[in-house]
């Protein structure tokens, strides 16, 4: 079963419909429903627009099992040395997040003391939350 039929499986699951009920909202027959879900055939771009329409969801969700990762939500540098090309992708908020762990683990280890550790780890979940509200 490839990513396009469990995709399409789970959201009619999830729906509590049964694939006649899907073939006759996509105007095709539960034959073809049933092939989709068992990855015989794969359905059609057009059919997969209207697949995507009707579960509410986007065509990358029916091909690739997940949402796409938002380009507004990554960070990506590049520099450039000559002909050897360095680029670097990176998520802000998994940084803080990672950042407020290392906090912690630093002030327990610099001072033995988890209370100080615990101080740092709440000020730095603090800052998360408040960059999530904030952005």
């Amino acid at each position: 079963m490839n990513k396009v039929s469990a995709t399409i499986r789970k959201l009619r699951v999830e729906k509590n419909i049964n694939q006649e009920q899907l073939a006759e909202q996509l105007h095709v027959t539960r034959q073809a429903v049933s092939n989709w879900e068992t990855g015989k055939t794969q359905p059609d771009i057009e059919t997969l627009t209207r697949i995507a329409e009707y579960f509410g969801v986007s065509a990358e969700y029916l091909i690739y099992g997940q949402e796409p990762v938002k380009e507004s939500d990554a960070i990506k540098r590049t520099w450039r040395f000559g002909n050897v090309h360095l680029a670097v992708t990176y998520y802000p908020e998994k940084m803080v997040m990672w950042g407020a762990v290392l906090a912690t683990v630093v002030s327990y280890v610099k001072w033995k003391s988890i209370g100080w550790a615990m101080l740092h780890g709440l000020l730095n979940w603090g800052y998360i939350i408040y960059y999530i509200i904030r952005y």
